[in-house]
Protein backbone atom coordinates (compact mmCIF):
# COMPACT_ATOMS: atom_id res chain seq x y z
CA UNK A 1 0.00 0.00 0.00
CA UNK A 2 1.22 3.25 -0.83
CA UNK A 3 1.20 6.26 2.00
CA UNK A 4 0.96 8.95 -0.41
CA UNK A 5 -2.78 9.65 -0.50
CA UNK A 6 -3.39 8.69 2.88
CA UNK A 7 -0.99 11.16 4.20
CA UNK A 8 -2.85 13.78 1.54
CA UNK A 9 -5.95 12.64 2.99
CA UNK A 10 -4.51 12.93 6.48
CA UNK A 11 -2.93 16.28 5.70
CA UNK A 12 -6.13 17.60 3.97
CA UNK A 13 -8.18 16.87 7.35
CA UNK A 14 -5.74 18.13 9.52
CA UNK A 15 -5.53 21.71 7.41
CA UNK A 16 -9.47 21.59 7.38
CA UNK A 17 -9.85 21.07 10.84
CA UNK A 18 -7.68 23.99 11.75
CA UNK A 19 -9.62 25.87 9.14
CA UNK A 20 -12.76 25.27 11.09
CA UNK A 21 -14.33 23.29 7.77
CA UNK A 22 -14.95 19.67 7.10
CA UNK A 23 -12.56 17.72 4.96
CA UNK A 24 -15.66 17.28 2.43
CA UNK A 25 -15.94 21.15 1.71
CA UNK A 26 -12.35 22.07 2.50
CA UNK A 27 -11.66 20.25 -1.08
CA UNK A 28 -14.12 21.50 -2.97
CA UNK A 29 -14.22 25.58 -3.89
CA UNK A 30 -17.37 27.65 -3.87
CA UNK A 31 -18.31 27.87 -8.12
CA UNK A 32 -17.53 31.47 -9.42
CA UNK A 33 -20.15 33.49 -11.07
CA UNK A 34 -19.90 32.72 -14.77
CA UNK A 35 -17.78 35.51 -16.79
CA UNK A 36 -18.96 37.20 -19.23
CA UNK A 37 -18.58 36.86 -22.78
CA UNK A 38 -17.52 40.27 -24.73
CA UNK A 39 -20.84 40.23 -27.32
CA UNK A 40 -22.59 39.81 -23.25
CA UNK A 41 -20.54 42.91 -22.15
CA UNK A 42 -21.11 44.33 -25.05
CA UNK A 43 -24.49 44.29 -24.78
CA UNK A 44 -24.68 45.80 -21.13
CA UNK A 45 -22.93 48.67 -22.46
CA UNK A 46 -25.08 49.38 -25.07
CA UNK A 47 -27.70 49.89 -22.65
CA UNK A 48 -25.93 52.43 -20.63
CA UNK A 49 -26.47 56.19 -21.15
CA UNK A 50 -23.90 58.55 -22.99
CA UNK A 51 -21.22 58.41 -23.04
CA UNK A 52 -20.65 55.03 -20.97
CA UNK A 53 -22.69 53.68 -24.05
CA UNK A 54 -19.87 54.05 -26.21
CA UNK A 55 -17.11 53.62 -24.06
CA UNK A 56 -13.74 51.62 -24.43
CA UNK A 57 -13.59 48.46 -22.26
CA UNK A 58 -10.14 47.66 -22.84
CA UNK A 59 -8.98 50.77 -21.81
CA UNK A 60 -11.04 51.17 -19.44
CA UNK A 61 -10.00 48.01 -17.96
CA UNK A 62 -6.26 49.35 -18.49
CA UNK A 63 -7.26 52.06 -16.14
CA UNK A 64 -8.51 50.03 -13.55
CA UNK A 65 -5.04 48.64 -13.07
CA UNK A 66 -4.45 51.79 -11.02
CA UNK A 67 -7.61 50.72 -8.73
CA UNK A 68 -6.95 47.07 -8.56
CA UNK A 69 -4.07 47.35 -5.51
CA UNK A 70 -7.01 48.56 -3.27
CA UNK A 71 -9.87 47.62 -4.69
CA UNK A 72 -11.69 44.10 -6.01
CA UNK A 73 -14.84 44.21 -8.22
CA UNK A 74 -16.18 40.45 -8.14
CA UNK A 75 -19.26 39.40 -6.73
CA UNK A 76 -17.92 38.49 -2.60
CA UNK A 77 -14.28 39.96 -3.46
CA UNK A 78 -12.27 40.84 -0.33
CA UNK A 79 -12.30 44.84 0.89
CA UNK A 80 -9.08 45.80 0.76
CA UNK A 81 -7.62 49.09 1.65
CA UNK A 82 -10.57 50.12 -0.46
CA UNK A 83 -13.95 48.76 -0.32
CA UNK A 84 -15.17 46.00 -2.82
CA UNK A 85 -16.95 47.71 -5.11
CA UNK A 86 -19.34 44.93 -6.48
CA UNK A 87 -22.82 46.37 -6.41
CA UNK A 88 -21.63 49.75 -5.35
CA UNK A 89 -24.03 51.59 -8.08
CA UNK A 90 -27.08 53.01 -6.55
CA UNK A 91 -26.06 52.38 -3.42
CA UNK A 92 -25.26 55.37 -0.61
CA UNK A 93 -21.84 56.11 -0.27
CA UNK A 94 -19.91 54.44 2.80
CA UNK A 95 -22.75 52.16 3.12
CA UNK A 96 -20.64 48.50 2.39
CA UNK A 97 -21.02 46.19 5.16
CA UNK A 98 -17.68 45.68 6.76
CA UNK A 99 -15.64 48.51 5.30
CA UNK A 100 -14.36 51.69 7.63
CA UNK A 101 -14.91 54.76 5.84
CA UNK A 102 -14.02 58.30 6.28
CA UNK A 103 -15.99 60.63 8.30
CA UNK A 104 -16.33 62.49 5.68
CA UNK A 105 -17.43 60.01 2.59
CA UNK A 106 -20.42 59.12 5.48
CA UNK A 107 -21.28 62.96 5.18
CA UNK A 108 -21.74 63.00 2.06
CA UNK A 109 -25.57 61.78 1.62
CA UNK A 110 -25.40 60.65 -2.04
CA UNK A 111 -26.06 57.63 -3.80
CA UNK A 112 -22.88 56.46 -6.28
CA UNK A 113 -24.03 56.89 -9.61
CA UNK A 114 -21.73 57.81 -12.88
CA UNK A 115 -21.46 61.69 -12.13
CA UNK A 116 -20.77 61.09 -8.61
CA UNK A 117 -18.01 58.55 -9.80
CA UNK A 118 -17.01 60.56 -12.30
CA UNK A 119 -16.14 63.57 -10.12
CA UNK A 120 -15.00 61.27 -7.03
CA UNK A 121 -12.49 60.07 -9.98
CA UNK A 122 -11.26 63.42 -11.05
CA UNK A 123 -9.85 64.54 -7.98
CA UNK A 124 -11.14 62.31 -4.61
CA UNK A 125 -9.57 64.92 -1.91
CA UNK A 126 -10.92 68.17 -3.46
CA UNK A 127 -14.95 66.08 -4.43
CA UNK A 128 -14.90 64.85 -0.87
CA UNK A 129 -12.58 67.17 1.34
CA UNK A 130 -10.96 64.53 4.01
CA UNK A 131 -11.76 61.39 2.27
CA UNK A 132 -9.16 58.50 3.12
CA UNK A 133 -8.43 57.86 -0.52
CA UNK A 134 -5.20 58.79 -1.29
CA UNK A 135 -5.64 58.47 -5.17
CA UNK A 136 -4.51 61.51 -7.72
CA UNK A 137 -6.65 61.02 -9.91
CA UNK A 138 -8.00 60.78 -13.44
CA UNK A 139 -8.03 63.58 -15.14
CA UNK A 140 -8.96 63.10 -18.61
CA UNK A 141 -12.44 62.64 -19.38
CA UNK A 142 -12.27 60.18 -21.83
CA UNK A 143 -10.41 57.79 -19.55
CA UNK A 144 -12.68 58.33 -16.56
CA UNK A 145 -15.77 57.24 -19.16
CA UNK A 146 -14.27 54.34 -20.36
CA UNK A 147 -12.76 53.33 -16.48
CA UNK A 148 -16.58 54.12 -15.25
CA UNK A 149 -18.15 51.71 -18.10
CA UNK A 150 -16.02 49.27 -16.95
CA UNK A 151 -16.51 49.49 -13.71
CA UNK A 152 -20.30 49.45 -14.29
CA UNK A 153 -20.11 46.56 -15.99
CA UNK A 154 -17.73 44.39 -14.05
CA UNK A 155 -19.90 45.18 -11.35
CA UNK A 156 -23.58 44.06 -12.26
CA UNK A 157 -24.55 47.32 -12.69
CA UNK A 158 -27.37 47.21 -15.16
CA UNK A 159 -29.13 50.14 -17.03
CA UNK A 160 -32.58 50.51 -15.82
Amino acid sequence: MRPGPILAAAALTVLAAACGQSPEKAGSAAAPAPKLTDAEKQAILAAYPAPYNTADLANGKAKFALCQSCHTVTEGGANMTGPNLHGVFGQPAASKAGYRYSDALKATGFIWDATHLDNWLDKPQTYVPGTKMSFAGVHDPKDRADLIAYVMVETGYRAQ
